[in-house]
C-alpha cells in the first residue's frame, strides 16, 4: 500500500512525525509536508510564484506553500505513482463543524479527494498533542481497516480524536458535521508603525452539538468519523432560482 502524508502545521509538527512513524511498519509512506505552519489556509494554490521543494533530514519534502500545494505537486509531478490513499495530519487541534471550511489539514486530503484517491484528514481535538502516541495508533487503525476492506468508492473522511488515553476511548461513531457559533470579536493591536492591526479572533463555541454530530461524539470520548463531500450545489434551491429568474 502507498500512502500520501500531508498536513497544515509543517513537516516539522509532532503530529505528522506520529503519525508517520506508525504507518512506515505497515506501507510505503511518502510525506509531503508544508514548510511552516498554514493552519486555516483551506484550499489555497500558490499561483502567484513557482514553489520550490526540498527534502529534510528525515526523508520528507518539505514545500514552501500550502497544505493544497503540497499535495497537488506531489500528484502532479513529485511523484512517479498514484497513492492508494492520502492522509493528512495529525493536526494540533479539532477541525469539526465549520472549521472543516478553513482547516488547511482537510483541505490536504480534500485534493487528493479531487484526484481520485481516497482521503482521510485525522484531527486531534485539543491543541499541544495530549496522548498523542494513542491518536497515532487509533489513526494507524483505521488506515489498515481501509487496507483490509477499502470503502466501495472514493471516500473523503474527516477524522476528529478525542485527547484521551486509549484505554478512555469509547469507540468509534460515524457522524454529521456539527455547528459553531460566530468566531469570536477580532483582537486590535499596534504595530511598530503605530498603526492598528487586527488578529482574527478565536473560533466560537459549538451552536449544533446534538446527538448524531461530531462535537457530540468527541464530548462523549468517542472518534468521529464524518464523510464529507464538495458538490456545492444547493439542490433544492434550484427550482426556486428558476423560478425566480423567469418571473
Amino acid at each position: 500500500m502507498k500512502i500520501l502524508v500531508s498536513n497544515d502545521d509543517g513537516y516539522s509538527a509532532a503530529g505528522i512525525e506520529a503519525l508517520a512513524d506508525v504507518l512506515a511498519p505497515h506501507a510505503q509512506i511518502t510525506v509531503v509536508a508544508p514548510e511552516v505552519n498554514h493552519s486555516g489556509a483551506s484550499n489555497s494554490l500558490t499561483l502567484n510564484r513557482p514553489l520550490s521543494v526540498r527534502q529534510a533530514k528525515n526523508g520528507f519534502y518539505v514545500v514552501n506553500g500550502t497544505p493544497s500545494d503540497c499535495v497537488h505537486i506531489a500528484l502532479t509531478g513529485l511523484l512517479d505513482f498514484k497513492p492508494d490513499l492520502v492522509v493528512s495530519g495529525i493536526n494540533n487541534g479539532a477541525n469539526m463543524g465549520d472549521d472543516t471550511i478553513y482547516s488547511g489539514t482537510v483541505a490536504a486530503a480534500v485534493e487528493g479527494y479531487l484526484f481520485g484517491i481516497p482521503s482521510l484528514a485525522f484531527s486531534l481535538t485539543e491543541k499541544g498533542w495530549p496522548h498523542l502516541a494513542d491518536a497515532a495508533n487509533w489513526c494507524r487503525d483505521l488506515v489498515l481497516r481501509f487496507a483490509r476492506k477499502p470503502l466501495p468508492s472514493n471516500y473523503l473522511l474527516n477524522v476528529n480524536l478525542p485527547p484521551l488515553p486509549a484505554a478512555q476511548i469509547r469507540g468509534i461513531k460515524t457522524t454529521r458535521l456539527g455547528k459553531r457559533h460566530a468566531s469570536q470579536p477580532v483582537i486590535p493591536a499596534l504595530n511598530p508603525q503605530n498603526e492598528t492591526v487586527y488578529w482574527i479572533g478565536a473560533a466560537g463555541d459549538a451552536a449544533d452539538d446534538s446527538s448524531g454530530t461530531d462535537f457530540n461524539a468527541v464530548a462523549n470520548g468517542f472518534i468521529a468519523v464524518t464523510p464529507l463531500r464538495l458538490d456545492l450545489t444547493h439542490d433544492q434551491q434550484l427550482d426556486h432560482v428558476a423560478q425566480w429568474l423567469n418571473e
